[in-house]
């Protein structure tokens, strides 16, 4: 029997796609349960004063998410929950860092200001009595 080429590749076509569809995971529970927690955790530690364009990236990644996993596409949903959850990991890093700049700034305010009143009320050209 003759096969022509035309159905062999109909054939190959076909057995692709069905493989296809055959490869999606299981649903990204986990990455997504993830992502929502580390997108919580930026947006209390004031994601949006230090990194607002990171965070809104990752709310919009796991929105993207939830719709790729509400239609049946879970390798899609991972791949946003995953990209999600480390733009959230972003910000909350430089939300910590912008508030430890913050705080250096503070400490170093005060020293100079200690440093103002400790020479403001040293008596200038006194001996030391010892």
């Amino acid at each position: 029997m003759l096969l022509r080429p035309g159905l062999i590749t109909a054939a190959v076509f076909l057995s692709g796609f069905a493989g296809g569809c055959a490869t999606q995971g299981p649903q990204p529970t986990e990455e997504m349960t993830r992502a929502r927690t580390l997108i919580e955790q930026a947006d209390r530690a004031g994601g949006q004063r230090y990194a607002a364009a990171d965070l809104q990236r990752a709310h919009d990644e796991l929105s993207n998410a939830d719709k790729a996993n509400a239609e049946k596409k879970y390798d899609d949903a991972r791949r946003y929950a995953e990209s999600a959850a480390a733009d959230a990991d972003v910000a909350a890093a430089r939300s910590a860092a912008g508030d430890a700049q913050h705080a250096a700034q503070e400490v170093a305010q005060s020293n100079e200001t200690l440093r103002q009143e400790s020479a403001r009320g040293a008596p200038t050209g006194t001996p030391n009595p010892n």
